[in-house]
């Protein structure tokens, strides 16, 4: 029967308690205007726990007000912060204990009734009074649902068992609020082990004190309880009175897990006394309750889903226009902005397994000649065509890029440390640039040809780029067509030329 949670105050924000009693007064429409008001504002440096505990109580806010995907959004993100080693903090019992709240909402009622249990411990741990008062009265009141709705055998022994959980948080509550919600499930867990009497004294104190505080909920299970008792009196009447009274408050507050355990308790008094009018309208009332619940929460779950489909849809987008700002749209390689993003991860992953990095600097060579003999769009298809003679004589865990006009890099992957790898790799491309069949793209212009520039060294890219052009300097300067390699100190013996 927990649907009060009521928190410690200084823990939770004054405006997030006036709209749970908002809520609890009936008034609907004003709680879910100054719930739109609160529900974005955490205070700034506030303690990560005490964050998670406001997160997930707002969240069960927005599920008492309709506002499934919402609720199931900040109980996310709450339950994401909770962290276990803190397990001595009053915020994570509070949290543990809304959460338990939002899986018996859904339905999940095992995992529920095992997270409110472990609330309790943790709020003994962490020996804050009006925290563990909360957590009792949670654990007490989903007890005694458990006990309405199983097998009238075993129902004795959960109520006796709520009935000790609700009387020691009797014994430590000193809010007001807390103290109706405790008194109320106490009530219930009373009449469960046949005390009607004082089932009785404790249903009439719940309702002054509710009526005194415009709380419908106080109200709602106050008139439960007293039609139980006068129920297990024998006096039908009355007991249908309250029950309907009981029905009438809990909708008003639009709680359905309420309604629906009132609507089936009026309905079964109905039928004692005869009356199949009024089971029928009990029985609508609770069906109608049922379905809303399901009909709401299927709602909000596909809502939620829509909602995940749209930010995974965001998020693609993203990532693929991230990609295309990469990507050199004439020859689908990587292009510059592509190649520093990527070239610093490939760099240290080489050094962290000892291995010397290799870039390899490639120029068309008369390009300007090649655009001038047979237009630029057959230029654009010769680039093309090299791009693809790049990726074919390379790895596939090595960066292929053009790096601007008609000059490309490549940046080897895993190259091992042999000093011929680089200028090997190079004069592969070299000769496949020389040898490819160039007519059907070119017909009888010049057909390109490349110079390399290869150098291997510290594993930075702009040293590499720059040893590397060196090299494509005096490849150039050699005539062209041809493979230049920088010496450098860590790979012995590399033999510069071809």
């Amino acid at each position: 029967m927990e649907q009060r949670d009521p928190l410690v105050a200084g823990q939770i924000p004054r405006l997030d308690r006036e709209v749970r009693a908002l809520l609890n007064a009936g008034r609907l429409p004003e709680a879910n205007s100054l719930f739109d008001e609160v529900v974005t504002k955490v205070s700034p440096g506030v303690d990560r726990w005490v964050r998670s505990a406001v997160l997930v109580n707002r969240a069960v806010l927005a599920w008492r007000l309709g506002r499934i995907p919402l609720a199931l959004e900040l109980a996310a993100e709450g339950w994401t912060d909770l962290d276990a080693d803190r397990a001595d903090s009053p915020a994570v019992a509070q949290t543990m204990g809304a959460l338990g709240y939002l899986l018996e909402g859904i339905g999940n009622r095992r995992a529920a009734l095992d997270m409110v249990r472990l609330s309790v411990q943790v709020a003994r741990r962490a020996g804050n009074t009006d925290t563990l008062a909360q957590c009792l009265q949670r654990v007490g009141g989903l007890l005694n649902f458990r006990a309405c709705a199983g097998a009238p055998s075993a129902a004795p022994a959960i109520f006796e068992e709520a009935r000790a959980y609700l009387e020691e948080g009797l014994a430590l509550v000193k809010d007001e609020v807390l103290h109706r919600a405790l008194l109320g499930a106490f009530g219930r867990s009373l009449a469960g082990v046949g005390e009607l009497e004082k089932a009785e004294r404790v249903a009439c104190e719940t309702l002054e004190l509710a009526t005194a505080a415009d709380d419908l909920w106080g109200i709602s299970v106050g008139n439960w309880v007293l039609a139980v008792v006068r129920r297990e009196q024998d006096n039908l009447a009355d007991a249908r009175t309250h029950a309907s009274r009981a029905v009438t408050s809990a909708e008003r507050i639009n709680d359905t897990s309420l309604l629906l355990r009132f609507s089936t308790e009026l309905a079964d008094i109905c039928a004692a006394l005869g009356d199949s009018v009024g089971e029928a309208a009990a029985l609508r009332r609770s069906v109608a309750a049922g379905r809303t619940a399901t009909e709401t929460l299927q709602e909000g779950l596909g809502q939620a889903l829509e909602q995940r489909r749209v930010a995974v849809q965001a998020q693609r987008l993203a990532v693929a226009a991230q990609e295309a700002a990469a990507r050199d749209p004439l020859t689908g390689l990587a292009n510059r902005l592509g190649l520093e993003r990527a070239a610093q991860a490939l760099l240290e992953s080489t050094a962290a397994r000892g291995r010397v990095p290799w870039l390899v600097l490639v120029d068309v060579d008369w390009f300007k000649g090649v655009n001038d003999d047979a237009g630029h769009a057959a230029g654009d298809a010769a680039l093309r065509e090299i791009a693809q003679l790049l990726r074919r004589e390379c790895r596939s865990d090595d960066l292929v890029a053009r790096w601007a006009g008609d000059e490309f890099v490549v940046l080897l992957g895993d190259a091992g440390n042999n000093g011929e790898v680089g200028p090997n790799v190079a004069e592969r491309i070299r000769a496949a640039v020389d040898s490819h069949d160039w007519t059907m793209v070119l017909g009888t212009a010049r057909r390109p040809t490349v110079s390399i520039g290869v150098a291997a060294g510290p594993a930075k890219l702009d040293q590499l780029f720059a040893a590397a052009d060196m090299a494509l300097y005096r490849a150039k300067r050699h005539g062209r067509n041809r493979v230049e390699v920088e010496p450098s100190a860590e790979i012995p013996e590399i033999v510069s030329g071809n």
